[in-house]
């Protein structure tokens, strides 16, 4: 891939996250999503790129979704894998909370997973803790892996979580050791990628969420360093039977390798509402200011960008030509 496709990707999200936070706080969250998702779309179209969505929310009968096989670019440049979520934290944005995200992630085709939007266990960590972490080991036993490469004591470890009855057993095991809990209502995404930065205060994510934000995750703990685990967690037969048609071991742990071949993905990420990492895009009358992250696996270069972005000049967030 082109060293210059990380920037034309930060454009793609500058422009969902300023279509979504129009609908901060406003209760309607389809709709924050459907802006996201159309001006994802609209910009895609003028990015030099042949990309194929290979895991993303929507399938290919549930339109406007970016779906899964949905070409994106305009036909020229290199053939990359696209993981995508126009809006991650639709339920934020139409609360107004924090941590709402516009996010993807490409990479060469052929190394991104290619699999179904459905359910993924995770255990996620940053540099310091890769390859003490395993997903198949109690909720203690890593969070004292992590504390011991952290030279911390557990009580002092801080694990994140998605507020969810179906994590109840992992939030009691947590208190039971002593940890501290950071319980977030959506954005597994942005959590993920807090463990790998000291300034957010996170260790460790837990916990399951989508699949498609496991593999965006998984890129940009690539280039950070980091590490993150997964299962697929299918929710019904015909969850399962579209894994099996996909060639996918429901049973198997992705590693990283898995999640993310090669040696070379690009992760871009736009705030819509304020977070520990980025802030949500500020309206200031005739432009908007907005606050990305982009990452790239290869050279380990992680670049915070801040737009200034003309309103009058670009009234549809995109120019064409």
């Amino acid at each position: 891939m082109e060293r210059s496709l990380s920037m034309e990707l930060v454009r793609v999200t500058e422009a969902a996250a300023q279509a979504s936070a129009r609908w901060m706080g406003r209760g309607l969250k389809d709709e924050a999503d459907g802006a996201a998702t159309s001006a994802m779309r609209d910009v895609f179209d003028t990015i030099p790129m042949k990309g194929t969505v290979v895991i993303g929310e929507g399938e290919m009968d549930e339109a406007p979704m970016l779906y899964i096989g949905e070409k994106l670019g305009n036909g020229y440049g290199p053939r990359v894998d696209v993981a995508v979520d126009p809006l991650e934290g639709t339920n934020i944005v139409a609360a107004g909370g924090w941590n709402a995200l516009a996010v993807l992630a490409v990479a060469d085709a052929g190394n991104l997973l290619n699999a179904p939007d459905m359910y993924m266990d995770k255990i996620a960590v940053g540099p310091e803790a890769v390859g003490m972490i395993d997903i198949n080991a109690s909720v203690t036993d890593n969070l004292r892996a992590v504390a011991k490469a952290k030279n911390k004591d557990i009580e002092d470890v801080v694990a994140t979580i998605l507020n969810r009855e179906r994590h109840e057993h992992i939030i009691a095991e947590l208190r039971e050791a002593g940890a501290r809990i950071k319980l977030i209502n959506d954005g597994d995404v942005a959590a993920a990628i807090n463990t790998a930065f000291d300034k957010t205060g996170v260790d460790i994510l837990f916990g399951s969420g989508g699949a498609p934000e496991g593999v965006i995750s998984a890129v940009a703990l690539k280039a950070l360093g980091g590490e993150i685990q997964g299962r697929l967690l299918p929710q019904s037969d015909a969850e399962i039977e579209r894994c099996i048609k996909m060639g996918l071991d429901v049973h198997k742990v992705l590693r990283m390798e898995d999640l993310v071949r090669g040696d070379d993905a690009i992760f871009a990420a736009t705030g819509v509402t304020d977070g520990e990492l980025l802030r949500g895009v500020q309206f200031k009358g005739t432009y908007a200011e907005t606050q990305s992250v982009v990452m790239r696996a290869k050279s380990g270069t992680v670049r915070f960008v801040d737009g200034r972005h003309s309103l009058n000049k670009k009234p549809n967030l995109v120019i064409k030509s």
